[in-house]
């Protein structure tokens, strides 16, 4: 293809090219609709076994703020592939580089075309709370087995995810790589499934009386494999790394849950009431899954600046919202980030904190999703 803009081509790569009026109705914020790209893989290389040496890292800091991230350039369109490459580690040891390349549907074909790579694409306490704790631990399994609250799940390296398919868990990548490799426990890592543990061996509702639920237990899932993009590898917090601080688990087997799809994030003014929701395992409220909510502060094109309060361990968390489905005519909860860490920021001379989770945009929904589905054609709605 010859003769595309350069601002044109910059607009179809970050893929807002499509999106539709966020409201259908004064009342109901909706899904936009995106024209999504695709990310296919090209070329996988074995690399040598990790030495799984890092120690686990409940949380990510940066001094980076807003405004540094916002005053960072868009990747240019090698680079964007190579932050979306990825690694795969296995759960006998074994690891491999993929790379990728960046593709974008024409319309009413189901053949991915390249695009032009010339263009440009794009010490302090952590305290975390802010002000009254507003954090809500969710007790008794007639919450906790439902949705959504049964979609988060624990990492046995310490930190929370989220189900996304039948064998599939969202997490941030540093609950498994620091950045330059594997932390310890990730070449038998485990997700853990909260569930009633009963009294006197009993197994539910058709057991005795006396078999009650006495409380919550974890039940584990070995994991197949982990995908982390290179864009985590390659970078770090203070740069590009926080960005790129998501990872996809494969379970060994399905979990048989309720799960919560992904989403492409909308922009923080369509967000209903302007807040995100997310759950997970604070490790200052040990075996209790924590609640909470809050408004979005500020954004960048990757990051979501928030005063959720939140303490070492929800790190990985999925951050989530409920909007209006227009084609089904229904509410729907939809990830649309992942809960990453805290920065302190200089704002004016004077220091602020915020929480911040990464984004799922266009490309990191087509990626994500490939990793899920194994099949592009179905990564097309965000």
């Amino acid at each position: 293809m010859t003769g595309i803009p350069g601002l044109l081509l910059l607009l179809i790569l970050l893929c807002v090219v499509r999106q539709v009026s966020p409201y259908s109705a004064p009342w109901k914020p909706t899904w936009p609709a995106y024209r999504l790209p695709v990310v296919l893989p090209q070329s996988t290389l074995n690399l040598t076994k990790p030495d799984f040496g890092a120690e686990a890292k409940l949380e990510v800091s940066s001094s980076c703020g807003p405004q540094c991230h916002k005053g960072v350039p868009l990747p240019t369109y090698e680079e964007a592939k190579q932050y979306l490459s990825y690694e795969t580690l296995y759960s006998n040891g074994t690891r491999t580089e993929t790379r990728v390349g960046i593709y974008i549907l024409s319309n009413g074909e189901g053949r991915a075309q390249h695009r032009d790579p010339e263009t440009a694409v794009k010490s302090r306490r952590k305290r975390q709370i802010y002000g009254s704790d507003s954090r809500f631990s969710i007790f008794g399994k007639d919450f906790l087995l439902n949705y959504p609250f049964s979609t988060s799940v624990k990492l046995s390296t310490g930190c929370t995810g989220t189900l996304v398919a039948e064998k599939h868990v969202l997490t941030a990548a540093h609950c498994i790589h620091d950045g330059k490799t594997y932390v310890k426990g990730t070449q038998k890592l485990r997700v853990g499934f909260l569930k009633p543990k009963y009294k006197d061996g009993g197994r539910g509702a058709n057991s005795s009386s006396s078999a009650m639920p006495e409380k919550m237990k974890f039940q584990w899932i070995r994991v197949k494999r982990t995908h982390v993009p290179k864009g985590w590898i390659k970078g770090n917090a203070n740069d590009i790394g926080m960005d790129y601080d998501y990872a996809l688990l494969e379970l060994k087997k399905p979990h048989k849950r309720k799960f919560m799809k992904i989403g492409v994030s909308p922009p923080a003014k369509q967000l209903p009431g302007g807040r995100i929701h997310f759950s997970g395992y604070d490790n200052d409220r040990p075996g209790n899954l924590v609640y909470r909510f809050c408004d979005v502060k500020d954004e960048t094109y990757d990051l979501l600046y928030q005063q959720c309060d939140a303490q070492p361990g929800a790190s990985g968390s999925g951050v989530y919202v409920r909007m209006w489905k227009r084609q089904q005519q229904k509410w729907e909860r939809k990830i649309i980030g992942i809960f990453s860490g805290h920065q302190w920021v200089d704002m004016n001379g004077s220091p602020q904190d915020f929480n911040v989770a990464v984004r799922i945009t266009p490309l990191k929904y087509a990626q994500i999703c490939y990793w899920i589905k194994g099949n592009y054609l179905d990564c097309r709605e965000g």
